[in-house]
């Protein structure tokens, strides 16, 4: 049973996911990044290109969802290094830190909450996020084309790309696809047909739509809306 609540720390989200007894759903690409707490493991989620399934075993998970472009500066670490990847947060802060921070949400009575302070800790103390990238993010989030909210941030595409990834682990084309998957999701989920989910979310088609929902979240969207309502 999946589960999420808005944060204190800007932006964010904090979710739970306990295993509920269906099948895992596979984790699309959202442009976030999460810091992820798990049977005793403090676990960082890269931004993602492709859809995921979770590793292993069912397990409970707690998390704290970073809005995009706002981890790498709390992680300490640019989001490339990241981007399809898992790795444990000893990983990339000093070891003996992660294991106190680890045993301390263990003994909390509310692991999410505990995780949640961790971060807002970490968030008082990293330099604040770049407001023009998250002029990026509405802009492309709701549909705005790359090269024109380029222009009006006053960038480059070289420099563009290279604070995207940076910021997001990959170039700016590669979010809008990203935020345009979300936003037809968003779309279809609430009912509206798929012909115009495609139009409203900047698809050029129907095909276009169902093309883009294969690749990045490697299944039919039908066969994804079926499994998301039924929790499997």
């Amino acid at each position: 049973m999946y589960a999420e609540r808005a944060s204190r720390v800007p932006g964010a989200v904090v979710w739970t996911n306990r295993p509920s007894g269906g099948g895992a759903l596979p984790v699309l690409p959202d442009g976030c990044m999460d810091l992820m707490w798990s049977e005793g493991r403090l676990i960082v989620a890269g931004p993602d290109t492709r859809a995921s399934m979770p590793a292993g075993p069912p397990a409970p998970y707690v998390g704290v969802r970073f809005f995009p472009g706002t981890a790498p500066a709390l992680l300490g670490v640019p989001a490339h290094a990241l981007r399809d990847h898992r790795v444990d947060l000893a990983d990339l802060w000093p070891a003996d830190g992660v294991r106190r921070l680890a045993a301390r949400i263990a003994a909390a009575g509310d692991p999410a909450r505990a995780l949640e302070e961790t971060a807002l800790r970490r968030a008082a103390d990293a330099e604040p996020p770049d407001p023009l990238l998250r002029h990026l993010v509405d802009a492309l989030g709701a549909g705005r084309p790359v090269g024109a909210t380029a222009d009006e941030l006053g960038l480059s595409a070289r420099q563009l790309h290279r604070r995207s990834l940076a910021a997001f682990g990959y170039g700016p084309k590669t979010l809008a696809r990203v935020l345009r998957l979300q936003r037809a999701l968003a779309l279809a989920r609430s009912g509206v047909p798929y012909a115009q989910t495609a139009t409203r979310a900047g698809y050029a088609d129907q095909a276009h739509l169902a093309r883009d929902v294969r690749e990045l979240a490697g299944m039919p969207l039908g066969e994804l809306l079926r499994r998301s309502a039924l929790g499997q």
